[in-house]
């Protein structure tokens, strides 16, 4: 089980953890809880969805646990480095990008996984302990959300 979802529990993690350590090992914490239930897993999604349902409930325990995640401003990249080269469509991908990271981080996650990963609805409702119904709005709104904030960024406010 380990050797064949590690890569993608730990990438799965390291979206709601900023540390890649924590996130591994927030992930092998959640595949240690799985093996000990594994008895309870009852095949209503796959292994995979299973585990990542544990893990995210154990990153979202880890989050409440530790004090805020702090970086020094020189550490901060610069998002647009030569302003006169930059397109207006890479400017844009910019923005919408900072938007997404001043998002929380389990809205992040629900980004991720319906738009990156493809995943379907019911398995993200699954992994986050939620309604379809409840996420499909929820999406209605970040999409709301991220909008006034591109165009709030777009006229010069915070």
């Amino acid at each position: 089980m380990v050797r064949q979802h590690a890569a993608a529990v730990i990438d799965f993690t390291a979206r709601l953890l900023p540390d890649r350590r924590e996130a591994e090992e927030v992930a092998q914490d959640a595949f240690v809880k799985a093996f000990r239930n594994l008895s309870s897993f009852r095949g209503e999604s796959s292994l995979l969805t299973w585990v990542q349902r544990i893990a995210y409930h154990k990153a979202v325990d880890h989050l409440r646990q530790r004090r805020p995640y702090m970086v020094a401003i020189d550490e901060v990249p610069t998002l647009l480095e030569d302003e006169e080269m930059v397109m207006e469509r890479e400017e844009r991908i910019l923005l919408i990008e900072e938007a997404v990271d001043r998002l929380t981080p389990d809205d992040q996650l629900l980004l991720h996984l319906f738009y990156y990963e493809d995943r379907p609805l019911r398995d993200i409702a699954y992994i986050m302990d939620v309604e379809p119904n409840t996420l499909s709005q929820r999406l209605h709104r970040i999409r709301k959300k991220l909008m006034v904030m591109i165009k709030q960024k777009e006229n010069g406010q915070q």
